[in-house]
């Protein structure tokens, strides 16, 4: 080679193209592994000379480890190793295209070349990403459409609320906008992994289903510093709400610019929505799944355990818990080793929950290992199995005493409606089915019996199990509550309590009733209102009881989820307690935006967002959020003037869009009244 630097033409344009990487932002050159791509460079004297080129990533590249490669020039691509076949030659520059293997380690690589005995001259760096186009690929994904959804589109929606008012929101992923990338791969050489054993941790990641272990505790900051801090207390000082943020970008670069302090704060959809944004970015496919009625059980034995005090309060006993709603994630690849049945759909959760050898990460698991109760497989698969599969168990708690009397146990609660976004629409479509047979066929419940007995639950006595005449006992009456109005914030809250008597002779019973605001998680944060009533049913008879819980009684105890759980105990005479709950969560106003013309390439547009305030006071502290891939850089905030009792306001803003296509614009607006109202609106940007 020339004593100088040999200088290169990387082809970015057309390499991106060829790749499928042309979204990203960058003058690196970004490609997929086990795909080959084009580099000419010049300063080779002879290019016929015997080049040989160097690839190497990571802090001490090795041929045994996999993150070294030296290769020659041959005639033609082999499947296995590193490849470069020559393309063409001019008197002073040479076009070679390389191909690496299906399984290379991805990352960062820095590539030079050497002509025969002399010593190697950089070409520069490149980096390498995993390749679901590529039927070699662990993370082949076969169909267009899904690759297109799961690792190229940057927006999302996230499915929250309760299984019997699902609710969703837009999330701007935003994998290949700026810095994102670089942000991904340092948060691969932070993990503990790396930490202790950087040389092995780099040689494993040709692995997707190492790196999304890896990542999945990555993501949250316990352990390791990671990405996001959990916050599940309803108080956020010293952070963002969990609810105000409408995209990953946000949060990857403060955690980066704050010196990689972890971001506060975060709950499971924020986890998840981060986890889907790296690794997308890094090309394994994976998208966001929201689970109702998610049962997070603590002690491993497919049951939950909620108690209640004579009141009706649920209290805080023991570490079970149902959320109304938990989000995880699932990446598609081969699970190489389980088998091919165990490939495809894998579960994997960064919210940290449980430990999981020594560290808050779960998964892979496998999909198909959850529905057949295979719980013996690895990685933490009992934990899944419970989030969609355990049974509940309520149960009357006197402090007092200390003994509790089981009310009634339930086998078809838990999992319910397990939702995700469609492919290219902005649909839900239910996976349930996906996650286990039908509830309540016998099919489920012997799955169910295969998972307790691989795990050593059925030969075990459980003292703290309920008898089989606990849960045989059948109940004298019925109750349920109804919604009687629709559920906004800022309008009373209607209800009925309705009772049956089920008996053929009549039953009085006292009735203790309350309703206190919580989390999603359940977990109750202030009392809103309580009453108690005593009534007599004549046989068969069914009553119905109004309850009223005004506006100003709850606006001020509602935490940002806008959930309230509202609970009846009724006291039988002579008879067993009936547990009557149902959890409530309420709609924020609308919000409307309107794009006023033709969204073009690199032209403005107006946008309007407007707004009426739907109660009889002003609102003030006024605050509009918006952001979109390719459409405006970074996020925009808007202050607004307050509103008066049902006044209007509309907003004006401009946006650029940078890409054509179907891009969406993410809207947050927040006032003294109304926290985190969200909306999005898909705009078709053309050239």
């Amino acid at each position: 080679l020339a004593a100088t630097q040999p200088s290169t033409n990387w082809h970015l344009k057309e390499n991106a193209r060829e790749h499928h990487t042309s979204k990203f932002s960058s003058e690196e050159l970004i490609v997929r592994r086990g795909q080959a791509f084009t580099i000419t460079f010049n300063g080779t004297e002879k290019p016929e000379q015997n080049l040989t080129f160097l690839a190497e990533t990571g802090p001490k590249p090795s041929k045994a480890t996999k993150t070294l490669a030296t290769f020659g020039i041959s005639s033609t691509v082999s499947k296995e190793g590193w490849n470069a076949v020559l393309q063409s030659t001019s008197s002073n520059s040479v076009s070679i295209s390389i191909s690496s293997p299906h399984n290379a380690v991805i990352g960062r690589y820095r590539l030079s070349v050497q002509a025969g005995s002399s010593s190697p001259a950089s070409l520069g760096t490149f980096v390498l990403l995993f390749n679901p186009w590529s039927s070699g690929d662990d993370v082949f994904m076969p169909s267009k459409a899904e690759c297109e959804e799961y690792v190229l589109e940057e927006f999302g929606i996230i499915f929250a609320g309760n299984k019997n008012h699902i609710s969703s929101f837009g999330w701007n992923f935003g994998q290949f906008q700026g810095d994102i990338l670089n942000i991904c791969l340092s948060i691969m050489d932070r993990s503990l992994y790396y930490r202790q054993d950087p040389v092995t941790d780099v040689s494993h990641r040709h692995d997707p289903r190492y790196l999304g272990r890896v990542l999945s505790a990555m993501v949250n900051a316990n352990d390791d510093q990671g990405v996001v801090l959990g916050n599940w207390s309803g108080k956020y000082e010293g952070g963002k709400n969990p609810s105000s943020w409408t995209g990953s970008g946000e949060i990857l670069q403060s955690w980066k610019k704050s010196g990689f302090k972890p971001v506060k704060y975060g709950q499971c959809w924020v986890f998840a929505a981060v986890l889907t944004t790296v690794l997308r970015c890094l090309g394994i496919p994976t998208r966001t799944i929201t689970n109702f009625s998610s049962a997070h059980d603590a002690d491993g034995n497919l049951r939950v355990d909620e108690f209640y005090d004579a009141d009706g309060n649920h209290l805080e006993r023991g570490a079970d818990s149902i959320w109304n709603f938990h989000v995880w994630n699932e990446s598609w690849f081969t699970r190489n080793d389980l088998g091919p049945l165990y490939s495809g759909w894998q579960v994997l959760d960064a919210t940290p929950q449980e430990e999981s050898g020594g560290i808050y990460q779960c998964g892979p698991a496998s999909r198909y290992a959850i529905k057949e109760g295979e719980v013996d497989l690895d990685y933490d698969c009992p934990f899944v199995f419970a989030e969609v599969n355990a049974d509940c168990m309520y149960w009357n708690y006197d402090s007092a005493t200390g003994k509790k009397t089981l009310i009634f146990s339930k086998s078809t609660e838990i999992g319910d409606s397990i939702s995700t976004k469609a492919v290219g629409r902005d649909d839900r479509v239910d996976v349930t089915r996906d996650y286990k047979y039908e509830e309540g066929s016998a099919k489920e419940r012997d799955i169910f019996k295969k998972a307790r007995k691989k795990l050593g639950l059925e030969d075990k006595f459980d003292p703290t199990a309920p008898t089989q005449e606990e849960i045989e006992q059948k109940p004298d009456i019925s109750g349920k509550f109804k919604v009687a109005s629709s559920l906004e914030v800022g309008k009373d809250l209607n209800l009925l309590l309705v009772l049956e008597n089920l008996q053929s002779d009549a039953k009085t019973v006292n009735v203790n009733m309350t309703a206190w605001s919580t989390l999603y998680t359940r977990r109750r944060v202030n009392e809103i209102w309580k009453d108690s009533i005593s009534v007599t049913l004549a046989p068969k008879e069914e009553k119905q009881f109004p309850i009223k819980i005004k506006y100003p009684e709850y606006q001020q105890q509602l935490t940002t989820d806008k959930t309230i759980q509202v609970t009846a105990l009724c006291h039988v005479e002579d008879g067993i307690q009936v547990l009557v709950q149902r959890s409530i969560t309420l709609d924020n106003p609308a919000i409307d935006i309107q794009v006023l013309g033709e969204a073009k390439v690199n032209k403005e547009v107006v946008v309007e967002v407007a707004f009426t305030n739907p109660i009889d006071s002003e609102v003030k502290d006024c605050v509009l959020q918006v952001e979109g891939s390719d459409l405006l850089q970074g996020i925009l905030e808007l202050r607004i003037p307050p509103l008066k009792a049902n006044e209007k306001s509309s907003t004006k803003f401009k946006i650029i869009p940078s890409e054509a296509g179907p891009k969406h614009l993410l809207v947050n607006f927040s006032c003294d009244k109304f926290e985190d109202i969200k909306t999005f609106k898909m705009v078709k940007v053309i050239n």
